[in-house]
């Protein structure tokens, strides 16, 4: 996998942005629910399920234009340690807002444990998911996520992680 995701992030959330954001400022700083995030992974490696990953968020209670930072720190059965921040993007499909789209972009440490050689301690992280927005303000996604140093270095292999992420409202 290379850059697609990444891609995919900067080309929807700008142009989101673009619409909607800067006619009134494009990262105008504005109140979003604060969420904990629980999420559980296959980890893929070469097109193949290696093992299975546990990672703990929070996206913080404000957004500027379309990005809500957000913080995020995983644990692969192996004792691959990675942690990163950066912003989640999210869009509505549906009018009443229960369908939506998301994708994130973080940068991060990948540290320990077994497994492939991913080519140095600095992985970016980018997803893509779809999701649904319950009432309560709980939001279950399921997401395709890839990391890689980004060809900042020779070796660059990359991960990915196929995740059920459930997030819940702490406002």
């Amino acid at each position: 996998m290379d850059g697609t995701l990444a891609a995919i992030f900067i080309i929807a959330s700008l142009t989101d942005m673009t619409l909607n954001d800067c006619p009134t400022g494009c990262l105008t700083r504005s109140d979003a629910p604060a969420r904990l995030v629980l999420q559980g992974a296959a980890v893929e490696f070469d097109s193949e399920i290696i093992g299975s990953e546990l990672s703990v968020g929070y996206d913080f209670g404000s957004s500027y234009g379309p990005f809500q930072p957000a913080v995020l720190a995983s644990l692969t059965d192996s004792g691959r340690i990675w942690v990163g921040a950066g912003a989640r993007w999210e869009k509505a499909l549906t009018q009443d807002g229960g369908f939506y789209v998301d994708a994130a972009l973080m940068p991060g440490v990948d540290i320990g444990g077994s497994g492939p050689d991913l080519g140095g301690n600095l992985q970016f992280r980018a997803s893509v998911g779809v999701g649904y927005a319950f009432d309560n303000g709980a939001r279950l996604t399921l997401s395709y996520d890839h990391r890689s140093n980004g060809d900042i270095r020779a070796l660059n292999p990359g991960l990915e992680t196929i995740s059920a992420r459930y997030a819940i409202t702490l406002d």
